[in-house]
């Protein structure tokens, strides 16, 4: 009876310092931060946010990475991804550039992946727009934020939704989507034209 008595409070010690050590783990990013090599690295170990987010993309890419027929494209735009993350170093705004890239890069294998449910795609009538290159969109409520699949001719990229005062604002380093009292006002790599739903 005595050495029940003295094995359960050491018992309760070992719960308590797992649950502990489990929740000091999952603060952490997925990479070992006593290892940071950078000062984006070192931000997301001090940001619980941005390590958050690092722990779910590195979940992610797992996932994506065992398929043995596009490891090396995964691999190869993983790295394009960390050099633009880390270049985050450079913005005046540090923390809101690496959030960014962390959720655009999220959304992008979420929906590359298939992982997601793709939505219709929306089809525009652009007058003022090379009539060649047909504009399309896809948008995906799901991903966090919420982001757009835009395609104009041949060209395919990945928008985010960005605060607006009014209508649906989209965007991406150089392509922006407004869409605003049923009329959707597109900059795409600086050329600007107006779109309406077919």
């Amino acid at each position: 009876m005595t050495k029940q008595l003295t094995r359960a409070p050491c018992f309760a010690i070992v719960i308590q310092f797992a649950v502990w050590l489990c929740s000091a783990q999952s603060d952490n990013p997925s990479f070992d931060c006593s290892k940071a090599s950078n000062s984006v690295e070192k931000l997301a170990c001090a940001d619980e946010h941005l390590a958050k987010l690092d722990r779910k993309l590195s979940d992610l890419y797992k996932s994506i990475e065992k398929n043995p027929d596009q490891a090396a494209e995964h691999r190869a735009s993983q790295q394009k991804w960390l050099r633009s993350r880390n270049a985050c170093s450079k913005s005046s705004e540090v923390k809101t550039c690496v959030q960014s890239s962390y959720e655009h890069r999220i959304a992008e294998i979420q929906i590359q992946s298939g992982s997601l449910q793709a939505p219709p795609v929306v089809h525009y009538n652009c007058p003022t727009a090379d009539q060649s290159k047909p504009l399309t969109a896809s948008f995906y409520n799901e991903t966090d934020p919420p982001s757009a699949v835009l395609t104009y001719g041949s060209d395919q990229i990945i928008a985010m939704l960005q605060r607006s005062g009014s209508g649906a604002r989209y965007g991406t380093a150089d392509v922006e989507y407004w869409e605003h009292q049923g009329e959707a006002i597109v900059t795409w790599r600086g050329k600007k034209f107006t779109c309406k739903v077919k």
